[in-house]
């Protein structure tokens, strides 16, 4: 069912006609009537939850561009969205707001610090895979301030835009064509008269690239710069590269933070993440609040309580299948390269990644499929909910838009 939904000022009730163009939310007929019976009104609502569910399940049954597991369920929580669990302060000192879940996130937490080998640590749940790097990179600021952050131009938007927050010197390294930081550029722009922030990417953005931790080590050591500090962005390669390539990065190397997101190879209902650094660095920018009864120790006050619950839930369902879960990922990516390029078309699949590059298909294919495009380029971010069938379907309407493209070009040629 199509709808338009005219919000009604004054009195909170809805509308709904018949239009064209599903979801178009007018604003140009917005009028003021008597409010109508409430079962007038429930109706129109429940009808347009409704549509609106539906519309939701169809995207989501057609999305491959981005890196969501959209396969999770989590009915045995639905009874704690009727609490207002705010983590409010710091995840390990109690506030005077009782109504939280830090447990829940204590326990999330020394799962990731397990995973990564870390000893003494600290880190919280975050927003989302953005705020772990705004985070990391603050410490990273600081521990040196005046550093120079270096981060090759594959990494995620969200490292240029802590550069501009915090007033850290910026300087983009070049890639390689795969993604991966070309090693001798940085090298050759590494300044040893300042200590260097530097950004590891565990899975570039578009790419899906994995940076080389031991080199990077070794070209601060040639440049003879011990003062360093290495953030590390792993928002999906996170949780593929510890099961894909034990030891290639962990807390025994010199590494400073790490940003993983829960939403992408967890999956969950809303964005979330985490971050993990060593305790004693934050231990410098702890404040004591009084209002709150605990200490102000990350980016946001008041923190969503419910996502500490549901990483902690998914992970004690699910932590001995993430092994089996990052292989058969990276094992379909694998599959759906062979096929792409049985045919003639160039792929690119990093190792360690499920992400497929492939040249950028027509307008209404990266629309079906929700695709990233990035220039002539686009990607699959092969996940957890994509069946076989799926990526068959996906290749079979690839294949037809690239055939007509090719058609389109002889034909023009000819005339």
């Amino acid at each position: 069912m199509q709808l338009n939904q005219e919000i009604l000022v004054g009195d909170n009730s809805l509308s709904a006609e018949r239009v064209d163009n599903p979801y178009e939310i007018r604003t140009d007929n917005i009028i003021s009537r008597p409010q109508p019976a409430v079962s007038d009104n429930s109706s129109i609502l429940d009808s347009l939850l409704d549509d609106y569910k539906n519309h939701l399940a169809g995207k989501t049954a057609l999305h491959a561009g981005y890196p969501y597991n959209l396969s999770f369920s989590y009915e045995k929580l639905s009874p704690f969205f009727e609490f207002a669990i705010n983590n409010l302060g710091d995840p390990f000192v109690a506030s005077n707001y009782k109504i939280d879940s830090r447990f829940f996130e204590q326990e999330a937490l020394a799962f990731f610090a397990k995973l990564y080998q870390m000893q003494d640590w600290w880190g919280y749940i975050t927003t989302c895979g953005t705020e772990g790097n705004l985070y990391g990179l603050l410490l990273g600021r600081e521990t040196y301030p005046d550093g120079i952050l270096y981060a090759s131009n594959d990494s995620h938007y969200s490292i240029a835009k802590a550069a501009r927050f915090f007033k850290i010197p910026h300087v983009v390294v070049n890639s390689q064509p795969n993604g991966e930081m070309d090693y001798v550029d940085f090298l050759s722009r590494l300044d040893s008269s300042r200590p260097a922030i530097v950004n590891l990417n565990a899975g570039t953005t578009l790419k899906g690239a994995v940076d080389d931790l031991e080199l990077i080590l070794e070209m601060l050591e040639r440049k003879g710069i011990k003062n360093f500090y290495i953030h590390c962005d792993g928002a999906l390669g996170g949780m593929l590269v510890p099961y894909l390539a034990p030891g290639k990065i962990n807390f025994n190397w010199s590494i400073h933070s790490l940003a993983i997101s829960g939403h992408k190879f967890i999956g969950c209902p809303f964005p979330c993440g985490i971050v993990l650094t060593h305790k004693k660095l934050v231990d410098k920018l702890a404040t004591n609040i009084e209002y709150i009864g605990s200490k102000d120790t990350t980016l946001g006050g008041s923190r969503n309580g419910h996502a500490p619950l549901f990483l902690w839930y998914a992970i004690q369902q699910r932590k001995h299948l993430f092994q089996l879960e990052a292989e058969t990922c990276a094992s379909k990516a694998a599959d759906l390269r062979e096929r792409l390029e049985r045919v003639g078309i160039s792929c690119l699949l990093n190792s360690y990644s499920s992400t497929v590059v492939f040249p950028k298909p027509s307008n209404t294919v990266v629309e079906k499929w929700q695709l990233s495009t990035q220039g002539d380029l686009a990607h699959v971010v092969v996940m957890q909910n994509h069946s076989d069938e799926l990526l068959e379907r996906f290749v079979a309407d690839y294949l037809e838009s690239h055939y007509e493209h090719l058609s389109a070009q002889v034909l023009s040629a000819t005339v």
